[in-house]
């Protein structure tokens, strides 16, 4: 995200662009710059925009429409074919892959993230813009008190799923998995993804609550979920029991006593 004014960026690198990631970032960016542009420019990215109905009017996506009307902005998209019409947006992408991406090694994606916020916060934001002539950071200070306030509730569900338990006791959702309790009894439960978060319905019962994952094949195992089994005695003693126990001796132990037995001539 480009602040039009102050051309301040946030960004945050990812896996896939679903639509619960587009929409995570976008809360993300919101806390982070404290407060909620009143119009957002988009490419023709399917999580924006549908097409144009027969009068040519954009059809945005209706999950995005519902979290521009919950946050109070205005999605608007660039037209066909014409980049020139997100400049700001398009601009950064090379000055970012040059001064930040290029020649950098990073172990995976949580650290690039990490590295990448310390590149905003110590290069790309302190820094003079070179078409306003400002430093990006005070520019921000004039623009930040003109953004709207943050709703006091976050978005809601995105998605609603119905999702069959596996042998593991585990859910799969957009190429990860996500555990429900041991005690769980039906096979099929609802599935609702939110914009960083998954709940787990059991008869309309929350049962689990996880941080959505990133990438493919990720396991969230939450605490509680799986039942603790105490491994058993290797020699249990019945209940009751007084005597004195016989130690355990191996088949060869015997049959050692038996041929010196046989040696001896004696008779069992």
């Amino acid at each position: 995200m480009v602040l039009g004014f102050s051309r301040l960026i946030w960004a945050r690198f990812a896996q896939r662009q679903t639509m619960q990631t587009v929409l995570a970032c976008h809360r993300a960016a919101f806390e982070a710059i404290g407060g909620v542009p009143r119009e957002i420019l988009y490419d023709r990215m399917k999580t924006a925009v549908l097409g144009e109905d027969e009068d040519g009017r954009v059809v945005y996506n209706r999950t995005l429409g519902e979290f521009a009307c919950h946050y109070g902005f205005l999605p608007k998209a660039c037209r066909a074919y014409r980049p020139e019409t997100k400049g700001k947006v398009e601009r950064p992408f090379r000055y970012i892959r040059e001064d930040f991406f290029l020649g950098g090694t990073f172990r995976d994606l949580d650290d690039l993230n990490l590295q990448f916020v310390n590149w905003l916060g110590n290069v790309a934001n302190p820094r003079v813009h070179a078409s306003t002539g400002r430093v990006v950071n005070e520019a921000f200070a004039q623009e930040q008190p003109t953004l709207q306030l943050l709703p006091l509730i976050p978005f809601g569900a995105v998605l609603k799923l119905e999702r069959r338990i596996s042998h593991e006791g585990m859910v799969s959702v957009g190429g990860n998995y996500y555990s429900v309790p041991d005690a769980t009894r039906r096979r099929v439960v609802e599935v609702h993804s939110l914009a960083d978060e998954i709940h787990i319905f059991e008869d309309n019962r929350l049962i689990a609550r996880h941080p959505l994952l990133e990438g493919r094949r990720q396991r969230s195992l939450l605490e509680g979920h799986r039942r603790q089994y105490r491994p058993k005695e290797e020699n249990p003693v019945p209940h009751g029991f007084t005597g004195e126990l016989v130690t355990r001796r191996s088949l060869d132990f015997y049959a050692a006593i038996g041929q010196q037995l046989a040696a001896s001539g004696a008779t069992a």
